[in-house]
């Protein structure tokens, strides 16, 4: 992980499946998979400098632009933290 994303947050009884910095050009992010409360469900992670002029559907098309990402029918939710941004989607409840 680049200096940036060294101190990504963790929400308490979050599981991290896996964890990987990717880009989706021209942004560093991270792609998370995790598991919650009963669900699984996938993460992209901006860091708010990066996505400063971006709006929050600038933010979320961005993501829906990676081919084969998120799976029809998805569920998509947005929070802008402090440091962090977190596109959450591929909800699954077990």
């Amino acid at each position: 992980m680049t200096e940036k994303f060294k101190d990504l947050p963790v929400e308490a009884d979050t599981t991290i499946i896996s964890s990987v910095q990717v880009k989706i050009d021209p942004y560093d992010v991270v792609y998370q998979k995790w598991y919650w409360g009963g669900f699984h469900a996938e993460s992209i992670i901006f860091y708010n400098d990066d996505v400063a002029q971006l709006t929050e559907e600038e933010i979320k098309n961005e993501v829906k632009s990676c081919p084969g990402l998120i799976e029809e029918g998805s569920q998509i939710s947005f929070k802008k933290g402090e440091t962090f941004t977190f596109v959450n989607f591929n909800f699954v409840s077990t």
